[in-house]
């Protein structure tokens, strides 16, 4: 496996504890969108599981051993935290040799990644001219070069035109469907809704949930139901008659609350109320990670 352990991860600088007592972890096979506010400690978690920070106390592991325990750690594990970090005086092809070089990696994967990232036809320019969404393609490139079994993306659709964010996003879902774990970094909610299958969502360095993106948009919304109808007044008596209130919305429709569509749909065939639209209402995963979070924020604007 290539499971990413973090357990009672704590990192403290001088009184401020950016991350505090955290115990999650990242399985294979899924995207896991890791959330949280600015401040939050997901760059932090991130640092402290690549050895880029010392650990206060605590673990954070792959397979049980720390990153820099791994023998050839690029073949184990990719990583995207900077895209600005790349030496600006290097062609993106250089940057790649260098870093194969130093890890035992064939020099044959620097072609494929280049490729396989779109920038094939960047490779012999500086990297000083790239754009910030090509600096991001590249960065996605290196973290691929040891073809890794573990993916740490930090903001990975940053600078990414439309056409990127699609490929990004059918990347990730591919690299998890092969098998390996991949944790994606983002406040991109509906870029993390279409991405992730799985959610960590921190708050000032604590872990605030752990669980499906499903199983967490559902803890976090109210039932309702929006229904289009040619008999309205039979709808509402008939809904009244259960403890339901229906309400006017936009363009002829209305709403209910606290019922379900299948229940509704069951009431209405009862009393043969023809039904024109019927559907489910749920909370995005915006809304939801805002009620969340909302307590949690290190920065907020006034309104």
């Amino acid at each position: 496996m290539n499971s990413i352990e973090i357990r009672e991860l704590t990192k403290e600088y001088g009184r401020t504890r950016a991350v505090d007592r955290l115990t999650f972890d990242v399985l294979p096979g899924r995207v896991t969108g890791f959330l949280g506010p600015n401040g939050a400690g997901k760059s932090t978690t991130m640092r402290l599981l690549l050895g880029l920070d010392r650990v206060t106390s605590g673990t954070a592991t792959i397979d049980g051993s720390r990153f820099t325990d791994l023998p050839d750690p690029l073949h184990r594990v990719g990583a995207l935290l900077d895209a600005q970090s790349a030496h600006g005086g290097r062609t993106a092809r250089d940057h790649l040799r260098f870093l194969a070089a130093g890890n035992r990696i064939p020099t044959r994967r620097v072609e494929e990644v280049l490729e396989q990232a779109g920038i094939a036809s960047a490779a012999k320019r500086r990297i000083k001219t790239f754009s910030l969404g090509m600096r991001q393609r590249l960065g996605i490139a290196a973290a691929l070069l040891g073809d890794p079994g573990v993916l740490l993306l930090d903001e990975p659709t940053n600078g990414l035109d439309p056409e990127g964010i699609i490929w990004i996003r059918e990347l990730m879902r591919d690299l998890a469907a092969e098998g390996r774990t991949v944790l994606v970094s983002s406040h991109l909610m509906s870029e993390t809704a279409a991405l992730a299958d799985h959610l960590v969502v921190l708050g000032r360095g604590k872990l605030l949930a752990d669980t499906s993106v499903e199983e967490f948009i559902d803890a976090r919304s109210t039932p309702r139901v929006r229904l289009r109808t040619s008999d309205p007044i039979r709808m509402r008596s008939a809904l009244a008659g259960d403890g339901f209130e229906m309400v006017s919305a936009e363009d002829g429709r209305w709403t209910v609350d606290g019922i379900q569509a299948e229940q509704l749909g069951d009431l209405a065939a009862r009393e043969g109320i023809p039904v024109l639209e019927l559907s489910d209402e749920r909370a995005s995963l915006e809304q939801a990670y805002l009620e969340l979070t909302s307590e949690h924020a290190q920065f907020t604007a006034t309104r």
